[in-house]
């Protein structure tokens, strides 16, 4: 039978090794297609069709990825790292908000209110950038900036209720796209995985702020 998809290894006069991928939209003879190509000095291995016993060539995989990259846990880790940035990015999106938004709001979440500098620190950002990002979430009732009641002279970062609100929201969208990104593995593999990426994720972590350049404000 016809295959749309087949492929194999082909050697050259000096002994170089190469791929070979035949991709046909119409029923095609692989046989003498590959036939054709052993009389241009390629030798090809296994030759289709070439006799009764002759193994069939294996279909590549569809998803294109070079197996050999598939061995290498960083690259897994950025491609999967990848997928979940962008369908994490369109539920954002579509609440006009970005990654560093959620970012920030669950850093307050978390911490009570801060101050601009201590929350730029923490998220190794640039101060101007912060304050966009602060100035964003004002502009739209997620945040406010008010004076420390300990001290009046610092103003802080705090959630509103609706910010509060947005955020649970937020963490139960995030959940659905744990759900997609994680669908071939069962709960238990979920959990297993999970403790292992928090383990990396604290050994690549930066070191926290020295002491007294933070503060942490009322549960929020």
């Amino acid at each position: 039978m016809d295959q749309p998809v087949v492929s194999g290894v082909a050697h050259d006069l000096s002994g170089a090794t190469f791929a070979v991928v035949g991709i046909s939209s119409v029923p095609t003879d692989w046989a003498k297609v590959f036939r054709s190509l052993a009389n241009t000095e390629l030798t090809l291995d296994p030759l289709p069709g070439a006799g009764p016993t002759a193994p069939a060539l294996t279909p590549p995989s569809r998803t294109m990825t070079p197996p050999s990259v598939l061995e290498l846990n960083a690259y897994l880790m950025y491609t999967v790292g990848r997928a979940a940035r962008r369908r994490l990015a369109e539920r954002l999106e579509a609440r006009g908000l970005r990654l560093w938004h959620l970012t920030v709001m669950a850093l307050l979440a978390d911490l009570g209110p801060q101050m601009k500098t201590v929350i730029a620190t923490r998220l190794a950002m640039n101060a101007s950038d912060l304050g966009k990002i602060v100035n964003d979430l004002v502009r739209v009732g997620q945040a406010d900036c008010v004076r420390d009641p300990a001290d009046r002279r610092r103003v802080v970062v705090r959630l509103t209720p609706e910010g509060e609100e947005s955020l649970r929201t937020l963490s139960a969208e995030i959940a659905s796209v744990d759900d997609e990104i994680l669908a071939p593995l069962d709960t238990g593999e979920r959990e297993q995985l999970a403790s292992l990426l928090r383990r990396v994720h604290g050994h690549l972590e930066p070191a926290a702020p020295a002491p007294g350049r933070e503060r942490k404000g009322p549960p929020a």
